[in-house]
């Protein structure tokens, strides 16, 4: 066994983040690129031309090399919850681990079943036309599906619910799987993430085609497919800015420390502006002008309402106290009930739920223990509403020039659609950044603190396997990206025939 020392748990957080990170490239590619390409193939299937299918199978081609790599990276990550987050997984693996079993069995047998049908059914006579086409939606359909259940398990860690904790067991225990899938903050975050994911996907095509048009090559694909890729990114947008808006409102409301850092808000209170305009932000969080917004002091200092209407918040040091408390109770009733001392055993249970509610902050050795980083967060946040903003123009303006047939000659537009490729990823990766490094020190909000959540291993071999995972992820994208470019680079093929 070896010290949860705080070097360890950096490691440890180091390397989730690293093969997170690298995992979410992939991400959203695959659920924005999958739509497009469905959308294309419901094109051919109507029309039948032959440039409709030149145009589907070169997009499934890009999708497959993405999809291929992204499967290699979440299979790693999900290998590290047992291997760096043991006890993470102990206390809450009844809960955590329904979900993505589900998405284990279901969706990615889906993704694989009909993704073999997608790219080999074109020349098949056994497979028909109907078929094929709606093996292609299938494949964008399991990922998606697969999507809902990944964002049910994170969903949970930003606000656990359908849960009880057992003391004989020290595990929490699942009461209620309909409270994970209807909690509004899965919804919220599933249609936010999917929706943003579109954006990612169609600023690849918009980018792609717009090299193809920039090289005078394949004209009419490349304009088809900005075309296509434009609708799909502001459909995209303008619903994951209105999920936006209804998700920072639930952040507030039940991870207000996150909200605060969001906010960059050391100080709070009422009738705050944003953007410079008075009281726009207490409006748009509480929908009261002079509503009342906690800041980072505050919530530490307590004494404040609370956004989510449960009274009076506790300090953070009232907190840690109490958290302390449920701990020192909770060990007292193990050894009551080893000991066979009903009465005792009994006492100790009811002062552990009392103060169970605050276990979590037991863990905490100071009150500034739980504050996220501020500075990143809040950076981060306002990356990701002003590339948001950005793509939705972007993809309004490029709609407008190909509805008048203007974008095959406007240069300047196409420069901009190829080189936003990179801030379409960096845009995603700041939301991953908000949603994750906003909720430190939080493995599981209020519930379980990372430095209690880490595998008791070696500070040393963590940092070494970091750095093997660094390497393998860079000869993977690395790899990956080569092929993709050789891809583009040699265009869509010349398509003729039928099924």
């Amino acid at each position: 066994m070896h010290e949860i020392t705080s070097s360890l748990v950096d490691w440890s957080r180091a390397q989730f983040a690293l093969t997170a990170m690298f995992h979410w490239i992939f991400v959203p590619l695959t659920l924005g690129l999958g739509v497009i390409m469905a959308v294309l193939h419901t094109v051919y299937h109507k029309t039948g031309d032959p440039h409709w299918r030149k145009t589907t199978r070169f997009w499934q081609k890009i999708f497959g090399i993405n999809f291929a790599v992204g499967v290699a990276s979440g299979i790693i990550l999900e290998f590290e919850f047992g291997a760096n987050w043991s006890n993470y997984s102990w206390l809450v693996g009844d809960i955590f681990g329904a979900p993505l079993a589900i998405e284990g069995v279901l969706a990615f047998f889906m993704e694989a079943t009909f993704l073999a049908v997608m790219f080999f059914g074109w020349n098949s006579a056994k497979i028909g036309k109907r078929f094929h086409l709606a093996s292609t939606w299938l494949v964008i359909t399991g990922a998606t599906v697969s999507a809902v259940w990944i964002l049910v398990a994170n969903a949970w860690m930003q606000h656990p619910v359908g849960m009880t904790f057992n003391p004989g067991t020290a595990r929490h225990e699942m009461t209620s799987f309909a409270a994970l899938v209807t909690s509004p903050v899965f919804i919220n975050k599933f249609f936010h993430t999917v929706l943003s994911s579109w954006m990612v996907g169609a600023a690849v095509v918009a980018g792609v085609a717009s090299w193809y048009l920039l090289k005078k090559r394949e004209t009419r694909f490349a304009l088809d497919s900005i075309k296509i890729a434009a609708l799909t990114g502001i459909a995209g947008l303008v619903i994951a800015i209105v999920t936006g808006d209804l998700s920072s409102r639930l952040v507030a409301q039940k991870q207000p420390m996150k909200f605060a850092a969001m906010e960059n808000l050391r100080d709070g209170g009422s009738g705050l502006g944003w953007l410079g305009v008075p009281k726009l932000l207490s409006l748009m969080t509480t929908r009261d002008p002079d509503g009342y917004i906690p800041g980072v002091n505050d919530i530490l200092r307590g004494g404040h309402p609370a956004l989510d209407g449960s009274g009076t918040a506790l300090s953070v040091q009232e907190k840690i106290t109490r958290g302390q408390a449920a701990i020192a109770a909770l060990k007292k009733y193990r050894h009551a009930e080893k000991a066979g001392d009903a009465a005792a055993a009994a006492a100790a249970k009811a002062a552990f739920e009392q103060d169970s509610k605050y276990f979590g902050y037991g863990f905490l050795k100071t009150p500034d223990d739980a504050v996220p980083p501020v500075a990143l967060t809040s950076w981060a946040f306002r990356i990701m509403v002003f590339l948001g903003v950005y793509f939705l123009a972007l993809f309004a303006v490029v709609w407008m020039r190909t509805r008048k047939k203007h974008m095959e000659h406007a240069t300047t537009l196409q420069k901009f659609c190829l080189y936003s490729i990179p801030l379409a990823y960096i845009a995603s990766q700041a939301g991953w950044i908000v949603a994750e490094v906003g909720r430190q020190p939080w493995a599981i909000q209020d519930l379980l603190p990372v430095n209690a959540a880490v595998s008791s291993n070696s500070a040393g071999s963590v940092a070494l396997t970091f750095f093997v995972f660094l390497a393998l992820f860079a000869i993977l994208f690395a790899a990956g990206l080569r092929i993709m470019l050789k891809q583009i680079q040699n265009g869509p093929e010349a398509e003729g025939g039928h099924y």
